[in-house]
């Protein structure tokens, strides 16, 4: 009881982050053009099962096509299991928790051949059993359909508490039970910092606050 009071769970303290899809339309455009090439069959995306890079072959040849989509904004997602990063948005993220994150190199184009801005694969390498079940308000999944046998199934009523002393200084996390990527008030605070995320503008970033009532 009195661990679950020490993790109890603050709105504004801990978010789920996401590549923010809200901006309709098409997406972004750009074409991974040699993931065919890189694949490792009989794996149908480039991300293998336990995160993180594969042996490469080749550079990731990243071509922006504007009759796709619009351009890339610091944040997207479905690039064959990674998101794509851009510059920027990687200085953020290794001066706040460097050992989250891993990166790749790509080869980014323009339409016509030119060089585009840098932009890098990236994944959320660190994975933690550190949600506190107990101090949380969530549907918890139990299931031989899930690798685990049980599931994080983030949708409706929302409170998510988390063990401190399991988080440690880590900033930005996955959890052993769900997919996704979640991160406290410090990183959000730095992408604002660095002009990333504005009143206007997400930029490809997507914060959604983990209590939600």
């Amino acid at each position: 009881m009195e661990r679950a009071m020490d993790n109890r769970p603050k709105a504004g303290e801990f978010f789920h982050l996401e590549p923010d899809v809200r901006r309709g339309g098409r997406g972004h455009g750009v074409v991974f053009e040699n993931r065919k090439a890189l694949l490792s069959p009989p794996r149908l995306i480039l991300k293998p099962e336990e995160g993180g890079f594969p042996v490469l072959r080749e550079v990731p040849r990243l071509v922006y096509h504007p009759s796709e989509g619009v351009p890339p904004e610091d944040l997207e997602g479905g690039m064959s299991g990674y998101w794509l990063v851009s510059e920027r948005l990687r200085q953020v993220m290794e001066a706040v928790d460097r050992d989250a994150f891993v990166f790749c190199d790509t080869d980014y184009r323009l339409a016509d051949g030119s060089k585009g801005p840098t932009y890098f694969l990236c994944d959320v390498v660190r994975t933690l059993d550190a949600l506190d079940e107990e101090a949380s308000t969530l549907n918890i999944v139990i299931s031989d359909d899930y690798e685990e046998g049980k599931y994080y199934d983030l949708t409706g009523e929302l409170r998510l508490a988390f063990k401190r002393d399991v988080l440690g200084s880590a900033h930005v996390f996955r959890l052993a039970f769900h997919g996704g990527v979640f991160c406290d008030r410090i990183f959000k605070d730095a992408v604002i910092a660095a002009g990333i995320v504005t009143q206007k503008r997400s930029n490809g970033l997507w914060f959604y606050d983990v209590v939600n009532r």
